[in-house]
């Protein structure tokens, strides 16, 4: 019996590492993902809708500007037609074709007049001679078969081709600032909304700490309450923290799951797929401080709005070019070839005969009542607004960028003072923690201790997180906030 329970007992020992693995495995499949931000952007650039739709934008504008291109060429088309009428065109009237085909008899009349006989087979074959030329001039004109194959090369369009591929340049330019502004847009709510899930973790881990504070303090109040040292007023004003702490880590913990939801959402993952940022358990946040500069040019040359205003400007010009051209002549040259059944090539013939044709067309516009002019002026009417609103935007932008300069520098001076507040803090929690252990103390003291340094500390996490976002605001604001 003693020998069966050591082979059983050793066989269960050489499970352990099989077990082991198993576990690991599944621990490893349950775990959460990790995602730094530079991760989280990737994926919301990736899945996100909008961003979609401006890429198929920029594809719909190159074969818009390809399809422009073809417009310096030449242009070739078929034609056929098939054409039934109820009548036949007669090139001779009914006088005509009487007369023809009585030639002969006509003959024999005028010939006994003058006394010169005619025989009859003679008439016979001058009326059949008539009846052929009366055969001849038959069109058959009943059934009409045309067909046409025409090539049109535009030699001067008054500027309207040139004027079109540019505007078609400037379109595709502005899907692809169209694109870049989404993008920021994406990076920055995505930036956001890491560092406020990065805030609420943080928070809820002080927090937690700070609720097994007061908790620690509540069991010591409660010895020595029944050591007669502190009174019940002590105790309920320290289980009133307690309860303050348990309801403040609740509002935390909801508050980190809806934004926890909300960047899953972005980034385009299922809302409740258990993530782990890589920054919420950092016990510092790396914040790097820098001396910002209001640099306007830059912002001027980088950001994505302002292109877009200044191709709507630009593309608005190009757009009156274009009608302006209504009022200029227009050259083409055409050539191709024509067949036709009945052919009228070698008299009428039933049969299919065609030939080449070259030619120029030129139009030229004399009177439209100023209807292109009316158009050219509604025209440079919407270039002058759309010179106003790219003015506009860049003073509201030169404004926006001093702004955000400024905030970041404010941003830094709170973070020293939140840090040098949080050192105060510490000290005198650790003196007032001593002085309770000394007896020396009231639960008041510590109790307000411990408050300052919750205080203290929840204002380092803001100020951290307020200098990250003020950054990602002047980055954004500079138009220099890409992935």
């Amino acid at each position: 019996m003693e020998k069966y329970f050591r082979l059983s007992h050793a066989r269960n020992w050489r499970k352990v590492p099989f077990i082991a693995a198993l576990l690991a495995i599944s621990l490893q499949a349950g775990a959460q993902q990790m995602l730094s931000l530079d991760s989280c952007r990737a994926m919301a650039l990736r899945n996100n809708k909008q961003m979609n739709v401006s890429e198929l934008k920029q594809d719909v504008a190159k074969n818009i500007r390809k399809s422009a291109r073809t417009k310096y060429l030449p242009h070739v088309s078929a034609v056929g037609t098939y054409q039934f009428t109820s009548e036949e065109i007669s090139l001779l009237n009914s006088e005509q074709k009487t007369t023809l085909s009585g030639l002969g008899d006509s003959f024999a009349g005028l010939a006994a007049l003058t006394g010169i006989p005619v025989s009859t087979g003679m008439s016979m074959l001058l009326n059949a001679e008539g009846q052929k030329i009366v055969d001849a001039f038959k069109t058959d004109t009943r059934h009409i078969w045309a067909g046409s194959v025409m090539a049109v090369q535009p030699v001067f369009m008054g500027g309207s081709i040139v004027a079109m591929n540019k505007m078609a340049d400037l379109g595709e330019e502005m899907a692809r600032n169209t694109a870049d502004s989404k993008r920021q847009e994406i990076i920055y709510s995505v930036d956001k909304t890491y560092w406020q899930v990065v805030s609420l973790k943080h928070k809820k881990r002080l927090a937690e700490s700070y609720l097994a504070v007061v908790k620690k303090l509540e069991g010591d109040v409660q010895r020595m309450i029944e050591e007669g040292v502190a009174t019940k007023s002590d105790g309920l004003s320290v289980s009133v923290k307690v309860n303050e702490a348990e309801m403040t880590v609740q509002q935390v913990n909801d508050g980190l799951v809806l934004s926890r939801m909300l960047l899953c959402q972005m980034i385009g993952l299922p809302m409740n797929d258990p993530v782990t940022l890589a920054d919420e358990d950092a016990e510092n946040l790396d914040v790097a401080t820098y001396q910002a500069r209001p640099d306007v040019a830059t912002a001027i040359e980088n950001r994505p709005e302002l292109k877009m205003l200044d191709n709507t400007v630009a593309i608005s010009k190009q757009a009156t070019k274009l009608l302006k051209a209504g009022n200029l002549p227009m050259v083409a040259l055409m050539g191709g070839y024509t067949i036709s059944n009945p052919s009228v090539l070698n008299g009428f013939e039933r049969k299919f005969n065609g030939f080449w044709n070259v030619g120029v067309l030129v139009r030229v516009p004399i009177w439209n009542w100023g209807d292109v002019m009316y158009k050219v002026r509604a025209s440079k009417g919407a270039t002058a607004i759309a010179s106003l609103e790219l003015e506009e935007a860049r003073e509201k932008i030169e404004l926006q960028v001093s702004q955000n300069a400024y905030r970041v520098d404010e941003a830094q001076k709170r973070l020293a003072m939140a840090n040098a507040s949080v050192k105060k803090a510490d000290e005198n929690l650790r003196m007032a923690n001593l002085g309770f252990s000394e007896g020396v103390a009231t639960p008041t003291t510590v109790m307000e201790a411990q408050t300052a340094w919750l205080q203290a500390k929840s204002q380092q996490i803001d100020a951290e997180i307020n200098m990250k976002l003020s950054q990602v605001d002047l980055e954004k604001s500079l138009g220099t906030l890409k992935y």
